[in-house]
């Protein structure tokens, strides 16, 4: 019940970003900066010391790097080949793609969700710090689900239901992980892949979103902040 309340929180940070797009469209870069350095902190200073400390009593470090490296590019994989997800740069309306790309931002707010539930399987500190990543991420695709639906010409309306579906997605993601529990020896591993899941978020989608056609000095001040402030959060914990 725990875990689907946090999931709950993932879901309402979803609206929020969305309701912010709606609102407050030219400050959004400076969200996005700092959302890149929060998800890409927890990656570097939690999951990844927690994943070579947790799977050093089963697998060498180079196992450790495979699946970081699996995580990363296999995301890529996904994102590029399968969801297909668009960016906001593309210029061209097309309303199919509008609500194919809402359609592949809820899926990716699915697996954080997913990602929520895991984390809790590891312990509550690792839970807590993935979920600050989830939420900064699901912020940003709250903002990028409405921001996709108007640009290929759908009306508010379209818009807000497309965000009510994205909204829901972290809390189904978190729900399908209370079926399934992840063996000990494989805890290390899936840490890994999340890893690179989340370096990848940040490297390819938030960091380019947040610096497009904005001045870039105060948007890396913001991703720097981003780190800095989950740096802190992991050794409060």
């Amino acid at each position: 019940m725990t875990v689907l309340l946090i999931a709950f929180a993932a879901s309402v940070a979803t609206f929020i970003g969305g309701y912010f797009a709606l609102r407050f469209r030219d400050k959004l870069h400076l969200i996005l900066g700092f959302s890149a350095g929060a998800v890409a902190g927890v990656a570097l200073f939690d999951l990844l010391p927690e994943a070579i400390e947790l799977g050093s009593a089963y697998h060498d470090s180079s196992t450790i790097a495979l699946f970081v490296a699996l995580g990363f590019f296999g995301y890529l994989v996904l994102d590029r080949l399968i969801l297909l997800h668009t960016h906001e740069e593309d210029d061209e309306v097309n309303a199919p793609r509008g609500s194919f790309g809402a359609l592949t931002l809820s899926a990716h707010s699915f697996l954080d969700g997913m990602a929520i539930g895991v984390s809790f399987q590891v312990s509550i500190a690792v839970g807590i710090v993935v979920t600050a990543a989830v939420l900064t991420h699901d912020f940003s695709d709250g903002i990028n689900t409405v921001n996709l639906i108007l640009k290929n010409g759908g009306n508010w309306k379209q818009a807000f239901r497309w965000l009510l579906v994205d909204a829901a997605a972290p809390l189904a993601g978190a729900a399908s992980t209370l079926f399934f529990s992840i063996p000990e020896s494989a805890i290390g591993i899936v840490l890994a892949v999340f890893v690179g899941t989340f370096l990848y978020l940040s490297a390819s989608d938030l960091i380019p979103e947040s610096h497009h056609r904005h001045p870039r000095a105060l948007t890396t001040v913001m991703t720097l902040l981003g780190a800095l402030l989950l740096y802190t959060v992991v050794h409060l914990v």
